[in-house]
Protein backbone atom coordinates (compact mmCIF):
# COMPACT_ATOMS: atom_id res chain seq x y z
CA UNK A 1 0.00 0.00 0.00
CA UNK A 2 1.32 3.45 -0.84
CA UNK A 3 1.95 6.19 1.68
CA UNK A 4 0.20 9.46 0.81
CA UNK A 5 1.11 12.88 2.13
CA UNK A 6 -1.56 15.41 3.07
CA UNK A 7 -1.51 19.06 4.15
CA UNK A 8 -4.27 21.12 5.70
CA UNK A 9 -5.00 24.30 3.76
CA UNK A 10 -6.33 25.97 6.93
CA UNK A 11 -3.67 25.29 9.58
CA UNK A 12 -0.75 23.90 7.50
CA UNK A 13 -0.59 20.59 9.41
CA UNK A 14 1.14 17.83 7.40
CA UNK A 15 0.59 14.09 7.80
CA UNK A 16 1.27 10.80 6.06
CA UNK A 17 -1.33 8.07 5.66
CA UNK A 18 -0.93 4.45 4.56
CA UNK A 19 -3.93 3.88 2.28
CA UNK A 20 -5.10 1.56 -0.45
CA UNK A 21 -5.19 3.11 -3.89
CA UNK A 22 -8.94 2.46 -4.02
CA UNK A 23 -9.62 4.41 -0.80
CA UNK A 24 -11.04 7.93 -0.97
CA UNK A 25 -8.62 10.75 -0.13
CA UNK A 26 -8.64 12.03 3.46
CA UNK A 27 -10.30 15.41 4.03
CA UNK A 28 -10.57 15.78 7.84
CA UNK A 29 -7.61 17.48 9.53
CA UNK A 30 -6.76 15.89 12.89
CA UNK A 31 -5.07 19.11 14.10
CA UNK A 32 -7.76 21.73 13.50
CA UNK A 33 -10.80 19.51 12.80
CA UNK A 34 -11.70 21.19 9.49
CA UNK A 35 -12.39 19.44 6.17
CA UNK A 36 -9.37 21.04 4.50
CA UNK A 37 -6.82 18.29 3.77
CA UNK A 38 -5.34 18.15 0.28
CA UNK A 39 -3.18 15.35 -1.11
CA UNK A 40 0.39 16.39 -1.90
CA UNK A 41 2.47 15.21 -4.83
CA UNK A 42 5.77 13.83 -3.57
CA UNK A 43 8.83 12.04 -4.92
CA UNK A 44 9.06 8.28 -4.96
CA UNK A 45 10.64 6.63 -1.95
CA UNK A 46 13.33 4.79 -3.92
CA UNK A 47 16.07 5.53 -6.42
CA UNK A 48 17.51 3.35 -9.14
CA UNK A 49 21.30 3.58 -9.09
CA UNK A 50 24.17 1.83 -10.78
CA UNK A 51 24.21 0.20 -14.19
CA UNK A 52 20.57 -0.82 -13.86
CA UNK A 53 18.64 -4.05 -13.96
CA UNK A 54 18.29 -3.83 -17.72
CA UNK A 55 22.03 -4.33 -18.22
CA UNK A 56 21.89 -7.82 -16.76
CA UNK A 57 18.35 -8.95 -17.54
CA UNK A 58 18.49 -8.60 -21.33
CA UNK A 59 21.88 -10.03 -22.16
CA UNK A 60 20.69 -11.32 -25.53
CA UNK A 61 20.08 -7.84 -26.91
CA UNK A 62 23.18 -5.77 -27.72
CA UNK A 63 23.49 -2.37 -26.07
CA UNK A 64 23.61 0.56 -28.44
CA UNK A 65 26.75 2.60 -28.87
CA UNK A 66 26.50 6.05 -27.18
CA UNK A 67 28.86 7.55 -29.76
CA UNK A 68 26.76 6.11 -32.60
CA UNK A 69 23.65 7.77 -31.16
CA UNK A 70 25.49 11.11 -31.25
CA UNK A 71 26.67 10.52 -34.82
CA UNK A 72 30.33 10.24 -33.77
CA UNK A 73 30.76 6.53 -34.47
CA UNK A 74 31.05 4.86 -37.84
CA UNK A 75 30.31 1.19 -37.10
CA UNK A 76 31.61 0.09 -40.48
CA UNK A 77 35.09 1.59 -39.98
CA UNK A 78 37.27 -0.30 -37.46
CA UNK A 79 40.01 1.60 -35.69
CA UNK A 80 43.45 0.95 -37.06
CA UNK A 81 44.99 -2.34 -35.93
CA UNK A 82 42.35 -3.35 -33.40
CA UNK A 83 38.91 -4.86 -33.10
CA UNK A 84 37.43 -1.60 -31.80
CA UNK A 85 35.70 0.87 -34.04
CA UNK A 86 36.00 4.59 -34.63
CA UNK A 87 34.12 5.38 -31.41
CA UNK A 88 37.09 3.96 -29.50
CA UNK A 89 35.16 1.32 -27.58
CA UNK A 90 34.21 -2.32 -27.89
CA UNK A 91 30.52 -1.55 -28.34
CA UNK A 92 28.08 -4.39 -28.72
CA UNK A 93 26.47 -2.60 -31.66
CA UNK A 94 29.54 -3.23 -33.90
Amino acid sequence: MPIYEYRCTQCGHKLEALQKMSEAPLTHCPACGKEALTKLVSAAGFQLKGSGWYASDFRGKPASCPAKAEGACDASAPASGSDTHSCGGDCACH
